[in-house]
Formats: structure tokens, C-alpha cells, sequence
């Protein structure tokens, strides 16, 4: 039996659960979900099937046909893919208290759990998530989902998993593009609330990450997990403003992969160039200083993410896009930015003409 290298409670009101951190875990997976002697069915797309589905067949003691693959890529995350797993799902007679694995990234876990949430009005599921974005991120805090052409995560639900099970040696077979998306993530934890944790990023850790060192990667998991358990746990549903923050950067991020359709630009990619924008107005609006701003924009090249738009973006496009993000109150556009390193804050308390600055600067 592996041990488990750590855990740790996302401690909400009505449904905590474990997530379960360390290597060789997916071995272990049924016994770490607690899913035994249930109606189980995996939902994960084509290249993690080529790579690991007999691997979780045996863990889950499950048979082929007992699986849903979905083409791998941010396209599957919409209504027509969630309209095929929820018909498959029908097929399959499974009952209020059958359990669906979702066993992929953040667009399988999205749309797994999202299918879960609205099937007969609501199963369980557990997220095995297998890139370092997923394990960081997607997998902890119930935001499940589908995009629309309009716009990013724009028709969900909130459902909160059964358990997370991040078994860290899955990322050996990462390209080290889908680390750098990742590292986003990473990166966005330390702007918005940890500054130390942000400074041994600096410091070498981000290095250590990249290279996938195994005690670095774990701890790394871990601290951002649980900051994001702490924040879910205040404000689970969104509806006090705390929770927003965790969108640090994606405003402008989502905008950009609604630009180029969800097919051009990875997730975190996005995210992590929108970091490096929310560091920019940040420092014009003189809340953090020019050599923070730099600071923030260098870790994030650093991780080998984009600091520019894509060609041919615009500041209207961005404008336009971000009109439609679900942050958007009243009319008035909601962004996360930083107060100082270590700190973000939710607000419409921002010049106008210095958000122009900010997208004239990139898109030049």
C-alpha cells in the first residue's frame, strides 16, 4: 500500500471531502474515494485513454465499456459534448447512486462534473485529476461547467466532488507546455494571497516545479489546494466577493481564449498572461509599485507563459469580451486586482482610461 504523501479537508458546510496528494495513489483510487460497492462510470478523453485507461480500469475494477472519451481539448468543454455523456449516461441505467470518476484535466473534470450535477438533479463524482493545473485548481471547489461561443464557463452548476485524488506521478507524462499552464495557477495563489509563497516561487521553486522534483511538487500542490480550500470554505458559492478573487487574470484570460475560439491558447496560458495585464493596471492605478508589476510579468515568463495577446487582438476585442464575463454587475465590470503582493481585491474602483493603458500596452 503508497502512502499518502498528504492530505488535507476542504471543510464546507453541507459537503467537505478529502484531497489526497503524493505518488501512486491511482493504484489506491476506490479505496481513497470511498466508492466501493457502487455503480461506478469514468468519463475521460482520448488521450488519456491511449495513455492510462488500464490503469484505472483496474483500480476501479471496471471494464472498457464502462467508459465515455471525449476528444481531448477545450472544444469537448461544451453543450453539444454534455448532451452526448448524459445520453450515454441514460444507456447505462445508472441511478442516483452510481458515482462518475472524472479522470482528466480541467475540461474533464468540468464537464464530468457538471453532467453530475444535473443527472436525475445531482450523483456523486470524484475528480482524479491528471495535469497540474487540474490538481491545483479545477479539481477543488465544485465550479463545474461548459463553454458557450459567447463567452467562458458561462452555463454550470456548483457540485462539489466526493474526493480529489491527485496522484503526482501522472504529471511525468505531461508535455512541459501543460506544466507551464499550470504554473499559472501557481503563480496567481502567490499574487492574491501569499506573498511568501510567491517569493519561493522566485526563489527556485518554480525551477524545482517545472522540473517535476517530487517533494517541491507535492508541496507546491498542497499550499495551493489549500488556499483555495480556505477561500471555498468561506465563501463556496460566490456570493460574498471572496471567492472571485481566486479569478485573478482571468478576465483578460478568458477573453483571449474566447477570441481564439478555445482552440489556439491553453487555459492557463490565457490565465497566465492575464496575470501579467491584472500586475500591470495594478501598478498604473499605483497600488503595487512598477518593480512588483515586473516582478509578477518575469515569474510568469519564467514558467513559459505568454506575455503578449495573440496577434491581431485588440483592446475593442478585449473590451467586448470582457463585457460578458459572468464578473460583470450591473453594467459595470468587476476586475480582480491586487491592493499589494499577496493581496487582491474585487472592484469596479479602477480609471477607465488606465485599463486602456494597460490593453493599449500589450496589444502594441
Amino acid at each position: 500500500m503508497s502512502a499518502v504523501a498528504r492530505h488535507l479537508t476542504v471543510s464546507l458546510a453541507q459537503h467537505s471531502y478529502e484531497i489526497h496528494i503524493g505518488s501512486g495513489l491511482m493504484a489506491e483510487a476506490q479505496r481513497y474515494s470511498d466508492v466501493s460497492r457502487r455503480a461506478l462510470r469514468i468519463i475521460t478523453d482520448s488521450h488519456l485513454a491511449a495513455l492510462h485507461l488500464p490503469a484505472l480500469l483496474a483500480a476501479f475494477d471496471l471494464k472498457s465499456e464502462q467508459v465515455f472519451v471525449i476528444d481531448a481539448g477545450e472544444p469537448s468543454k461544451s453543450w453539444a459534448t454534455a448532451e452526448r455523456v448524459l445520453d450515454w449516461m441514460l444507456s447505462q441505467k445508472l441511478s442516483r447512486d452510481a458515482v462518475l470518476i472524472a479522470f482528466g484535466g480541467g475540461v474533464i473534470g468540468d464537464m464530468a462534473g457538471f453532467c453530475a450535477a444535473i443527472y436525475q438533479r445531482g450523483i456523486e463524482f470524484v475528480q482524479v485529476p491528471t495535469t497540474l493545473l487540474s490538481m491545483v485548481d479545477s479539481s477543488v471547489g465544485g465550479k463545474t461547467g461548459v463553454n458557450h461561443a459567447r463567452g467562458k464557463n458561462l452555463i454550470g452548476a456548483f457540485h462539489q466532488p466526493r474526493a480529489v485524488i491527485a496522484d503526482l506521478d501522472l504529471l511525468k507524462t505531461l508535455p512541459r507546455r501543460e506544466l507551464s499552464a499550470g504554473a499559472a495557477e501557481i503563480i496567481k495563489y502567490g499574487m492574491l494571497g501569499d506573498a511568501a509563497f510567491f517569493e519561493q516561487l522566485e526563489g527556485g521553486a518554480i525551477d524545482q516545479l517545472m522540473a517535476l522534483h517530487g517533494e517541491t511538487s507535492a508541496a507546491v500542490v498542497e499550499r495551493c489546494c489549500a488556499l483555495k480550500a480556505a477561500i471555498v470554505a468561506e465563501d463556496e458559492f460566490e456570493t460574498t466577493g471572496k471567492r472571485a478573487l481566486l479569478n485573478l487574470g482571468h478576465t483578460f484570460g478568458h477573453a483571449v481564449e474566447t477570441y481564439t475560439g478555445y482552440t489556439q491558447w491553453l487555459h492557463g496560458e490565457a490565465v497566465g498572461l492575464g496575470l501579467a495585464m491584472a500586475a500591470d493596471l495594478s501598478a498604473r492605478l499605483d497600488w503595487i509599485s512598477a518593480k512588483e508589476a515586473e516582478r509578477c510579468m518575469q515569474l510568469v515568463a519564467r514558467a513559459g507563459l505568454p506575455i503578449r495577446p495573440p496577434a491581431g487582438m485588440q483592446p475593442a476585442d478585449f473590451r467586448r469580451l470582457m463585457a460578458a464575463d459572468k464578473k460583470v454587475a450591473a453594467g459595470q465590470l468587476r476586475l480582480v486586482l491586487l491592493k499589494r503582493l499577496g493581496e487582491a481585491v474585487l472592484t469596479t474602483d479602477f480609471d477607465d482610461v488606465k485599463l486602456g493603458d494597460t490593453l493599449a500596452h500589450f496589444c502594441h
